[in-house]
């Protein structure tokens, strides 16, 4: 079923105006008709379920039918903070992330990244990573819209990790011992409602990277025998997640 992302005050009612871009999708790209049903998200975990009554390509009216929790979400919260990557890798760790169940991705630049900051471009990247993450969720079936995508610091990223009371996961090459499934696994038995999960960029994390994130009380861990790539290995720490706290 489609799905769209509209404002808690939107759904407050017991019908929902949709303007804009919507519209013209709704309409002309999924040439949906009057009685279809939609699927509306506030963004925030709360769905309804819909039906179209009135479609214009200015002005589509949906009456909602139910309420409920949205089902797509997982049961405890991903925070992904990715090393910076090259363009088209960095969207599609965000559309993915997104689709294996991050809240919020948040790249960083790191000592080792290729990419580097620019000011007069982070407001553009920004938006764009909003955009395919907000896609990502209606597709996939999120009720949350997940957030973030303004480029960090490295040790922003660290700070950001500890205001938000998150489990912090270092995937680190340098780490031998501590796999990232028995750190999952430990995380789950105490009940830890927050995890962040970071995973470098195409030239990983220096030594004294590792020794700042221990220091800000991240546990180092591995994920086995394999270097992954700086595109593959945010997927794979999700998908461990999605199999300790899901399956």
């Amino acid at each position: 079923m489609p799905r769209f992302f509209v404002s808690a005050e939107a759904l407050a009612g017991d019908t929902v105006e949709l303007r804009g871009e919507d519209c013209r999708h709704i309409g002309l790209s999924l040439r949906m008709a009057v009685g279809d049903p939609v699927t509306l998200s506030d963004g925030r975990g709360q769905e309804c379920l819909c039906r179209l009554t009135e479609i214009s390509p200015a002005r589509v009216v949906c009456r909602v039918e139910e309420r409920r929790p949205g089902a797509g979400e997982m049961p405890v919260s991903l925070r992904l903070y990715p090393g910076l990557a090259k363009g088209e890798k960095m969207e599609w760790i965000v559309q993915k992330a997104v689709e294996l169940g991050a809240d919020a991705v948040l790249p960083f630049e790191s000592s080792r990244s290729v990419v580097r900051l620019h000011a007069d471009r982070a407001e553009k990247q920004t938006a764009r990573l909003a955009r395919i993450a907000a896609e990502a969720a209606g597709q996939c079936g999120r009720a949350r819209l997940p957030g973030g995508f303004p480029p960090l610091s490295f040790t922003a990223a660290l700070a950001d990790a500890t205001a938000h009371g998150a489990r912090i996961l270092f995937c680190y090459e340098g780490e031998k011992n501590t796999t990232l499934r028995a750190a999952m696994e430990e995380a789950r038995a105490d009940g830890v409602g927050t995890i962040a999960l970071f995973t470098g960029s195409e030239g990983g994390f220096s030594p004294e990277e590792a020794e700042e994130a221990c220091r800000a009380g991240a546990k180092p861990v591995t994920f086995g025998a394999r270097i992954l790539r700086c595109e593959t290995a945010p997927l794979f720490a999700l998908s461990c997640a999605a199999f300790v706290f899901e399956m």
